[in-house]
């Protein structure tokens, strides 16, 4: 397999974020936390992803601060993963590769997302 080059000390912003994020999973990951999954048996389920590749993409995500985790907001013994201000600053790569994905790769009557503002529910 071959290994990726770290970019964390490339001139280029966009290396460094790649290297946060440039893992198709961990966009995934991002992409559901938004959707309020937030525990890893929920990401598994959701994704249909491996235990090991999970638990890597999660520990990476905590790493660069975009998730950190927290008590279970259920009072269980679970923790539970949580997008941190890093993590919520995501939210417009991810409606940009959407709309890119949207007029590019979906066929002609394929159904697009409609985007709502919790604050003002109307769609953008």
């Amino acid at each position: 397999m071959v290994r990726r080059t770290n970019q964390m000390r490339a001139a280029s912003p966009i290396g460094r974020a790649l290297d946060a994020v440039g893992d198709w999973w961990t966009l995934l990951i991002v992409r559901e936390a938004f959707e309020g999954v937030s525990r890893f048996g929920e990401f598994q389920r959701s994704l249909g992803l491996a235990k090991n590749i999970l638990s890597a993409r999660l520990r990476t995500l905590r790493q660069h601060g975009i998730l950190k985790t927290a008590p279970a907001s259920d009072g269980s013994d679970y923790q539970q993963y949580v997008l941190t201000q890093k993590g919520r600053a995501l939210l417009p790569v991810l409606v940009a590769l959407e709309k890119w994905g949207e007029r590019f790769m979906l066929a002609p009557g394929e159904r697009k997302a409609v985007l709502l503002d919790r604050k003002c529910p109307r769609p953008n």
